[in-house]
């Protein structure tokens, strides 16, 4: 595989022509779609990809390590790889800062999105997780990276049922390195200013949120941005967290499933 592809595995389905494109978030893998793949596999072709620096991607872009990494270079990599695959069209499927990357891939080339679900979404940082990002760019040179993320972790899913999650994404964290780590740290700094671009400017692209009600950090800006943009909908899973895609499989791919075929019919 190319040193500038993304590591990625392909599902194909028999007789489907559509594909779904799984991006998971910042300290992530692919690894975190497990509940995914046996239920989206019977009805689609599936493509699954690690992200610059996480996963199975870790040892790539090396002549890249000296620059900074900005949200439109982190997309360019899924369009390339798209591009690679001969894929023209997909429908998105990203989780937690993944859900930013598919928004701002329909933003660069709304052709090649036919429908986006975010889950667990990430529209805002309030002014809790703003504290939090700059307490982290503060400390990310003294304090070991593993200590901030599980902080993070901690603060994002707090409660028992969350354990599943919180332990999963840790674990794929620790496989970051530390100058990895610092690189996606910086890009949360840019969340605001992009997301409140996209708040601004609605694409015309059918888009479902799946949050869980316990999403307490990112929950209330998804029920704004729902409320202003008319091509979004949002289902909310009861007494659920950020990772909704682990906590509430089973519903998460019911509701999730049933929105692309219903669009995929009228596309």
């Amino acid at each position: 595989m190319s040193d500038t592809l993304l590591f990625h595995k392909t599902y194909r389905h028999p007789s489907s022509k559509e594909w779904v494109v799984f991006v998971h978030g910042a300290g992530g893998s692919s690894s975190v779609w497990f509940k995914q793949i046996k239920a989206y596999k019977q009805h689609f072709n599936l493509l699954l990809l690690d992200l610059r620096g996480h996963g199975r991607s870790n040892n790539m872009f090396r002549d890249m390590m000296k620059n900074p990494y900005s949200f439109k270079s982190v997309t360019l990599d899924i369009l390339d790889l798209l591009n690679h695959l001969k894929i023209q069209s997909a429908h998105f499927v990203g989780v937690s800062l993944g859900t930013i990357i598919i928004r701002n891939l329909a933003e660069l080339a709304p052709e090649r999105v036919k429908t986006l679900i975010m889950g667990g979404a990430v529209t805002r940082l309030d002014a809790r997780s703003q504290f939090l990002v700059q307490l982290g760019n503060f400390c990310k040179h003294v304090i070991p990276y593993m200590w901030l993320y599980s902080l993070f972790a901690y603060i994002v899913m707090p409660q028992k049922t969350q354990k599943e999650s919180r332990l999963l994404f840790i674990r794929e964290a620790k496989k970051l390195c530390q100058t990895e780590f610092k690189r996606w740290f910086k890009l949360a700094a840019d969340v605001n200013p992009l997301m409140g671009y996209f708040k601004e400017k609605e694409i015309p692209i059918p888009t479902l949120y799946l949050m869980g009600s316990n999403d307490f950090m990112f929950i209330k800006p998804v029920k704004e941005m729902v409320k202003e943009h008319k091509h979004s909908y949002l289902t909310e899973f009861e007494n659920c967290g950020h990772v909704c895609n682990v906590e509430r499989p089973d519903e998460f791919n019911e509701h999730s499933i049933q929105f692309i075929q219903q669009h995929q019919s009228s596309l």
